[in-house]
């Protein structure tokens, strides 16, 4: 079982900035699709960034604003979060595909491990 572990969530106010990252110990992710995607309350959840291979795709609501990034080993993806909204709070959460080369999944419960969400809250 692949265990990812999410941290660098809290609470930051609007226009603040945040650093969200994901460690998967024993799992090399370098040719695999990593992302993070969230969920707020009430809410679907949504795909907000993903890498593969270097390629990286961003949500319209986080594009110019967030950015993902990965190690070199592939052990490591990070999300830095910039001019933060209170429409960012939500639950986010670090998945990866299980496919080597296999691009990134087309929704966003198509990814095959998660991990256990961290908390981001904007406060107007």
């Amino acid at each position: 079982q692949v265990q990812l572990v999410e941290s660098g969530g809290g609470s930051v106010q609007a226009g603040g900035s945040l650093r969200l990252s994901c460690a998967a110990p024993g799992y090399t992710n370098s040719e695999r699709c990593m992302g993070w995607l969230r969920q707020a309350a009430g809410k679907e959840r949504e795909k907000v960034a993903t890498v593969y291979l270097g390629i990286t795709y961003y949500s319209e609501s986080v594009k110019g604003r967030f950015a993902i990034s990965q190690d070199s080993a592939g052990n490591t993806v990070s999300l830095e979060m910039n001019s933060l909204k209170p429409e960012d709070s939500a639950m986010y959460y670090c998945a990866s595909d299980s496919r080597l080369y296999g691009g990134c999944p087309p929704g966003s419960a198509d990814f095959a491990y998660w991990g256990q969400g961290t908390q981001v809250t904007v406060s107007s």
